[in-house]
Parts: C-alpha cells; structure tokens; sequence
C-alpha cells in the first residue's frame, strides 16, 4: 500500500466504527450521513484486504485485522489531535520556548525585571534572550524570524512591521548646576557641554535642533555608562526621562538638575514590533498579550499617579 494515496479521513471512519460498533452510531459521531460511511468502510476494505467489520445483531465487530490496527490508528489520531491542539495554542504553564528581543541597554533595564518576573510565575519553561541590533540588520533579523520582537523608539520599522504602542515618553536635559552655593534653577544651554548617546540617534538630533551640535564633546553606544561620566565630567545629556529618573533612584553620586527641553514635540513612542507572518503564531500572541499588559498598563497608570500627585518635572535631580 502507497502511504501517499491513502485519505487521512478514512482513519476517523474507522476509529469511530471501532469504537461505536456501529456503522449507523459512527455516521452520528462523526456528522456524516450513513451511506458516506458505509463507503468509508468498502474504501478501507479495500486498502486493509480484510472485512475489518462483520455484521452481528444490532451492530458490527471487529475481526482480527482490524483489533490489530485498531490501536495503531488511535494512536496516529491522538498524535495529529496533539499536533493540531498545540499548533492552534501555547500553554504557558506547561510551554519551553526561547524568545529573542531587540532592545537598547536602557531598555533591558526597563522592561526584563518586571517581564521576567512574570514569566517566572506564569511560564517558567519560556526564555528571554535579548541583543542588540540596528538598522538594515535589525530589520532582516524581524523578516527571518532570527528575533522574535523589536521594543523601543525605532522609527526604521514603523512602516516595515506591525506594531502595538506600549508609552509615550519625554526628553528632558540633565545638566550640573552651576558652582554656587545656590545653584540657580535655570541656565543657559549654550554654557554646557554635552554626552550624546549613538545608539539613540534622537538625543543627537536634539542637540542639532538646539543649535548645540558643537557643544558636543563625547559620544558613547550606551546609556548605562552615562552616571559615570557625569559623575567624572560635569557633561550634560539630552536623554529619556525614564533614564533620568532611574540613575537619580539607583546610581551615582552628585547633583544633577532635570531641565524641560524648550520647543515642542521632544517626545518620542516606545512600541512594540512584530513581523506580520508571525501575527498569527501561538506563542507570539501569547507573549506580545503579556508584554502588553505588562507595560501598557503601567504607563498609563504612572500618568495617573503623576496627575494626582502633582510632581513638577522641572526638578533637581539627586543620584544617591
């Protein structure tokens, strides 16, 4: 018998004939009419060279051929139902997969303490590895399906790829007061000088629309070294509030002013990016659903407590 001319249909007729004993009951169970199942049975008659069902009062039972594949049919039945059932879910208590994400070394920051929190009590089978990429590289990284998401401010995939907003955020200037008893709580940007961060290419931007592209005097790939070289320096920044406020909660020493950018639009979206063939994939909605969760809800209830409380933005900033 050639496997490749065989319908797979034919297995679920004889499943159900074996287990109803019945031609007329397996018609039922499967919804089908009772001549299509009789023509079931003489199809694989004719495949098995065996009767497979004698007729007895009130139904049928099965001869020894068919006892014989009786258990190897049900088992390809149970493999292919398995198949279809994890192709069509991801159970996240139960699930072992690695997810790979593109984010900046800020955004590890951000996002892997809470998401990895979660998945520990919610899948604690699923991975996260995260890297770093940019540009042409990053966006045949997404259409290969080498990594599985993209999160941050990445304007180059805005057209390429589907997208989920997950926060706005501001860009706010962290500068040295002056050498005073009492520094002063404005002044002139035309007296700083800066640190730009390349990998965010927006800061840069910034610092052109400002007139203050040759007040740059060091350019660095990453945040994270930033409370360092404040810290060495007396530089400024041009970066995320975010960023501000974590290295004034967690790292440094010194006192750094957070100033308000003038002009407006110094704003920019963090979005999560996924490639369009994978909208559809199990695991990829399942994670996607988390992270949503996770940091859209967030944001929007840190808005809320920033509302209620009032907090004035244009503050000294303290790194303890």
């Amino acid at each position: 018998m050639n496997i490749s001319s065989v319908d797979l249909n034919l297995l679920k007729v004889f499943d159900a004939i074996y287990v109803e004993r019945s031609v007329s009951r397996a018609a039922v169970r499967l919804g089908l009419t009772q001549p299509s199942v009789s023509h079931g049975l003489t199809r694989l008659r004719t495949l098995f060279a065996d009767p497979l069902f004698v007729r007895l009062h009130g139904g049928v039972e099965p001869t020894i051929a068919a006892m014989r594949i009786a258990p190897v049919v049900q088992q390809v039945m149970r493999n292919l139902q398995t198949m279809f059932d994890e192709g069509s879910r991801f159970d996240p208590a139960t699930g072992r997969r690695t997810f790979l994400i593109q984010m900046s070394d800020f955004g590890e920051v951000t996002f892997l303490p809470p998401l990895v929190r979660e998945l520990q009590a919610r899948a604690p089978g699923v991975r996260i590895e995260t890297c770093q990429l940019a540009g042409m590289e990053l966006t045949q990284a997404l259409e290969s399906g080498q990594i599985d998401f993209a999160i941050g401010h990445l304007p180059v995939l805005d057209e390429l790829f589907q997208s989920e907003p997950l926060f706005g955020e501001q860009y706010v200037l962290l500068a040295p007061p002056d050498p005073a008893s009492k520094p002063p709580k404005t002044r002139p940007l035309e007296a700083l000088e800066f640190v730009c961060v390349t990998s965010h290419p927006e800061t840069t931007k910034i610092l052109v629309e400002l007139g203050l592209q040759e007040r740059v005097k060091l350019a660095v790939p990453h945040f994270m070294v930033l409370p360092a070289i404040f810290e060495e320096t007396g530089l400024a920044a041009v970066l995320p509030r975010r960023v501000g406020e974590y290295f004034g909660q967690t790292v440094g020493k010194g006192r750094y002013r957070e100033i308000e950018l003038p002009g407006p639009g110094l704003s920019m979206n963090i979005n999560l990016y996924w490639f369009r063939r994978y909208s559809t994939e199990p695991g990829n909605i399942w994670l996607r659903e988390l992270i949503v969760e996770l940091f859209k809800h967030s944001s929007a209830q840190r808005k809320s407590q920033g509302r209620k409380t009032g907090q004035s933005r244009a503050t000294d900033t303290t790194f303890r």
